[in-house]
Order: structure tokens, then C-alpha cells, then sequence
């Protein structure tokens, strides 16, 4: 292996953001995890200031200046860095001069909140999960009185005036409405494995929006930025597109009415592993992003907000996000989100389609 592929591959295996700076902390190069850290390719980043993407008062320019200073390697720990329009997150900071250039440097950035984000993601899974145990019972055993109820609420119309009516009217409209709640509960009670077969995550997508465009998301415009070359994912397609329609329902409901704009976007960002049960780790690089200009979700639901019964909004079930949460997991990916005033996106990392039928573990 020449130095020139040694070194390509060793600064592509790097699994934590890392860039090489010039002059001017102009952007030399991006590793693929830097890429998936900028939500961006390498082509957008490269010849770019530094303080274009983070500020000209961001840490990281300082420590550069540190290091440029000194003329040795720098390092800040805990730091709250933003990207872009991203919502700031921990990190911590490593910045070295590259010696033999003269003028170079390269920065590490190691994310403090990735594992967080991965713990939370799996007891999100068992949160959800502990709703399955009893779920199917309680469909049960509501549905069966609630249409007695309806029932004997309808035969009850039959003999009343007008201004009765409208009180058995408000029965009828309860009923169905905690029938609907029974609905959304039921489908944690469905424990069946996700048939897992290659899927084209576009396609899915692009069904997801065209029935939310005709229905809940009438009022809201669409911003596509898809990598036309991704490969398959492993999955459910029908499952997948149920995952996908929650998350547009619920960037459509915080979106505003008018102006309301939901954005959607795939990329191939290697450097995340998922360690499963037995010590297997799976990767997890197909990345989809569904965000929206709503007002933001509270600092402090953000933590919880795929954990059952948990909701921002005035009437939510706090179910959709849940489900989400469970059924991302059921297909070995995770499903993250960060908000701020202006701004959620939620994140959904899936694998790539290996060829071969394997279950995830329950």
C-alpha cells in the first residue's frame, strides 16, 4: 500500500469529526465523520473559513490561535460547539500543528454525547417495549365496553329530541375518539420481528411525503436533498413508511401554518456502530433527517420525548414518537432529535442491506 492510500484510509477510518486547516483556518480536508458531524459533503466544506460554519467567537477558532501561538497541541474539554444552524452539543476539542507543512493544523473533535445519545436511544426502546406487555389486553378489554357504549348511545338517539341528541352525540364522538387512542396503543401490542428485506429508503420516503402532502401536510412546503446513491437499507418497507408518515405528521403539526416548510434529507455517514446483544456491532450509516421550522420542542421534554405518553403539544397522545422510537429499534438503527427555537430535526440511522436475512434481536 503506497503512503498516499495508507494515509486515505487511515483518515477515512477515523471514527470522531476531524479537519485539516490552512491558512486562514481555511478548510483543507473533511473526514466522512466530519461530513455526517456538518450534515454536508466534503465539497461544500473544503477552501471555506472555520468561522464561516462555527463564528468568529467559537472556542475552536480560539484554539487555534492557541496553537498557532504556542506552536504545540491544544486541547479543551466539555466544549459546546455549533454547526451551522445545529443545535450546539458537547465535545471535546483537539487541535495539533502539523509540523512539517508549517502552516496546517489538525482538529479532533470527539462528541461527548454520542453515547449519551445511544443509551437514551435504547432505553427509549425498553420504554416503549414495557407498553407492548400490556397493550393488547387493554385493547381488549376497552374496545369490547366502548362499543357497547357507542351501541347503546345510538339506539338511545332513537327516542330523543333534538337537544338530547346532541348530548348522545357527544357519547358517540367520545367513544370513537378513545376508540382511535385504542388504535395507536394496539400497535405496541404487535410484537412480530420487521421483516427485514433490502429497501430502497427513497421510495419510502417519497410515499411517505406524497400521502402527507395530500393530507396532513397540505399547508407545508417540501425541501428534498436526497444521496441518489445510497444502498438498500435492511427492513420493513411498510413498517418504514409507518415511521416516516409519524415523523412528517409531527413536523407538520409544529410547523406554522403559513410559511411552514419540513425538510427532508439522506446521506451516507459511516462511523456510528451499534453494539448488540453478544457483543455483535452493526453500523449503522444510512442517515435520514426530517426537520421543520416549528417553534422548537421544550429543553425540558427534549430528553424524553420518545418515551411513551410524553408530548409537547396540547392534545398528544405522546404514542407517534414512541412508536417511532420502537420501531427504528425493531430494524437495529437508532432515532435521535435536537431542537431549538426555529428548528427540530429528527435523526434516524439504519443499516445497509448485507445480503442475508438476519433478525434483530427482540
Amino acid at each position: 500500500m503506497t503512503q498516499q492510500l495508507a494515509f486515505d484510509a487511515l483518515w477515512s477510518a477515523i471514527p470522531y469529526p476531524a479537519l485539516l486547516l490552512g491558512a486562514e483556518n481555511a478548510i483543507l480536508a473533511a473526514n466522512p465523520a466530519a461530513e455526517g458531524f456538518a450534515d454536508t459533503s466534503s465539497r461544500q466544506l473544503i477552501d471555506k473559513p472555520l468561522e464561516r460554519f462555527v463564528g468568529s467567537d467559537s472556542t475552536l477558532v480560539d484554539l487555534i490561535a492557541q496553537s498557532r501561538r504556542s506552536g504545540v497541541p491544544v486541547a479543551q474539554y466539555n466544549v459546546m460547539v455549533g454547526w451551522g444552524d445545529q443545535a450546539p452539543q458537547l465535545y471535546n476539542v483537539h487541535v495539533a500543528p502539523l509540523q512539517e507543512t508549517g502552516e496546517g493544523y489538525l482538529m479532533l473533535l470527539h462528541p461527548q454525547g454520542m453515547a449519551d445519545r445511544m443509551d437514551r436511544s435504547l432505553g427509549h426502546r425498553s420504554a416503549a417495549r414495557s407498553v407492548t406487555g400490556m397493550a393488547a389486553m387493554l385493547a381488549h378489554e376497552i374496545r369490547n365496553p366502548l362499543a357497547g357504549i357507542s351501541g347503546a348511545a345510538q339506539l338511545l338517539e332513537m327516542g330523543l329530541g333534538d337537544s338530547d341528541r346532541e348530548l348522545t352525540g357527544l357519547i358517540r364522538a367520545e367513544a370513537a375518539r378513545i376508540g382511535q387512542l385504542v388504535d395507536r396503543v394496539e400497535q405496541f401490542g404487535d410484537l412480530r420481528p420487521a421483516q427485514r428485506r433490502p429497501v430502497n429508503i427513497h421510495d419510502v420516503l417519497d410515499r411517505a411525503r406524497r400521502a402527507a402532502k395530500a393530507g396532513f401536510a397540505a399547508h407545508v412546503r417540501f425541501v428534498e436533498d436526497y444521496d441518489p446513491s445510497l444502498p438498500p437499507t435492511a427492513g420493513d418497507p411498510d413498517q418504514l413508511l409507518q415511521v416516516f408518515q409519524n415523523l412528517m405528521k409531527n413536523a407538520a403539526e409544529a410547523a406554522p401554518r403559513v410559511g411552514g416548510a419540513i425538510s427532508i434529507a439522506s446521506a451516507y455517514r459511516p462511523g456510528v456502530k451499534m453494539q448488540r446483544p453478544g457483543g455483535r456491532s452493526e453500523s449503522l450509516p444510512l442517515v435520514v433527517t426530517v426537520s421543520d421550522n416549528g417553534p422548537g420542542i421544550p429543553e425540558s421534554l427534549i430528553r424524553d420525548i420518545f418515551d411513551p405518553f410524553v408530548s409537547s403539544k396540547v392534545n398528544g397522545t405522546g404514542l407517534g414518537l414512541s412508536l417511532v422510537s420502537k420501531l427504528i429499534s425493531d430494524h437495529g438503527g437508532v432515532v435521535e432529535c435536537d431542537s431549538r427555537p426555529g428548528r427540530t430535526r429528527f435523526r434516524v440511522r439504519l443499516p445497509v442491506w448485507r445480503g442475508k436475512f438476519e433478525e434483530t434481536e427482540a
